[in-house]
């Protein structure tokens, strides 16, 4: 579970982040996560987590590549975030504050 950080489940089950940014922000992270190990850390289906990505993928947020038997996913970072309150925020933003530190740069 997402809680096992702070060594406490909280009282209620609401969160300040989304399970679509929770997937996003382990994508980010690990590459090669498949749906079910994903849903193992977040705490929710596979089914579910495969919605997400699915929805992920059909908004930009992320390109998927295939790699032998298994999935490579990439995050489009300048993606602007979907709630227009966040003006011309990017997803790239969330992710930082999550804790991504980006891509990392190619040596020439």
């Amino acid at each position: 579970m997402v809680f096992r950080r702070w060594g406490r489940k909280p009282s209620s089950q609401w969160a300040f982040v989304t399970n679509h940014a929770l997937v996003l922000a382990y994508i980010a992270r690990h590459k090669r996560i498949t749906a079910l190990e994903l849903a193992s850390e977040i705490g929710i289906t596979e089914r579910a987590t495969r919605k997400i990505i699915a929805d992920l993928l059909e908004e930009g947020y992320i390109i998927k590549e295939r790699e032998g038997r298994r999935n490579r996913y990439d995050i489009v970072p300048d993606q602007p975030l979907r709630n227009p309150i966040n003006g011309e925020a990017e997803v790239g933003a969330l992710l930082r504050v999550l804790g991504w530190r980006g891509r990392k740069k190619q040596q020439a």
